[in-house]
């Protein structure tokens, strides 16, 4: 009876060890590129009859090309506009890149503000600033990811953003390393502290990023955001390219600055009652 009392009273005691330990854990997470537009992913889809009903948010010229691989198993896919960004010109061409389930269901959304990157790109004298809207599934805040403006010769590039908790704001920048062969970014919070680390997979022959977040930090929210900034590098030169050229254009009075409806749609006044 007395050893059956003390093993309930040691129970508690164990439970929280255990969580303790799982939540000291760090997740593998992987942003893996494919080298070929020909994927065994891609192909099970297109098999699949009903793979636009699974989401309506996977439209008919959305591309996959990547997918993210969690502790060694496939948990998502990533995709963009293949119409909007390669079939489309001015201020009509924009980036937007999705991240879905294995079953197709959307997960989130990053999308190049070509209206907000042009005035930033004004306004830093011609340097290309990339500004990105990022809406996550069951988060009621539209993430803004920016380019920083601030530069100086050889200075690497800096992105920042902020995730809105419940009772509380998390601040993060990213910032590419000075000293690295391919495209790795540290990670800050907003006390200057560094929770983590993008580190580019060169010896992949699509593109990889390991994304490694010091398990005290880690949430799935960040996650998903650094997951849609690493699809969004694979765009990177080619995206401040553009926003430059767009920028360029406005400058000399050679474009008409005339928006797409759907991103003119996510500068919409939400207290405007007209």
């Amino acid at each position: 009876m007395a050893d059956g009392m003390a093993l309930a009273g040691t129970a508690p005691d164990v439970k929280p060890a255990k969580r303790a330990a799982a939540k000291s854990k760090r997740r593998k997470v992987k942003v893996d590129f494919w080298a070929t537009d020909l994927n065994t992913a891609e192909i099970g889809i297109m098999k699949r009859t009903q793979n636009e009903a699974a989401s309506d948010q996977f439209t008919k010229d959305m591309e996959l090309y990547g997918q993210t691989v969690i502790d060694g198993k496939r948990e998502a896919l990533i995709g963009y506009r293949q119409e909007l960004w390669d079939g489309s010109e001015g201020f009509e061409r924009r980036l937007v890149i999705k991240l879905f389930s294995e079953t197709l269901s959307w997960r989130g959304t990053a999308e190049m503000l070509l209206g907000r990157s042009t005035q930033l790109t004004l306004a830093a004298g011609g340097r290309p600033v990339q500004s990105f809207a990022i809406n996550l599934s069951r988060h009621k805040q539209l993430v803004q990811l920016e380019r920083s403006a601030m530069h100086w010769p050889f200075q690497p590039e800096k992105f920042s953003f902020f995730i809105k908790g419940k009772t509380r704001s998390e601040f993060y920048t990213l910032r590419r390393k000075w000293f690295c062969i391919g495209a790795d970014y540290d990670i800050y919070n907003q006390k200057g502290r560094k929770i983590g680390v993008l580190d580019h997979q060169l010896l992949n022959l699509g593109g990889a990023w390991m994304v490694r977040i010091d398990p005290q930090y880690q949430d799935r929210k960040l996650e998903a955001v650094l997951e849609l900034f690493c699809a969004v590098l694979k765009f990177n030169r080619a995206g401040r390219k553009h926003v430059k050229s767009m920028a360029e254009k406005v400058y000399r009075g050679k474009v008409e600055p005339d928006l797409d409806h759907d991103e003119e749609a996510l500068y919409l006044n939400p207290r405007s009652r007209n």
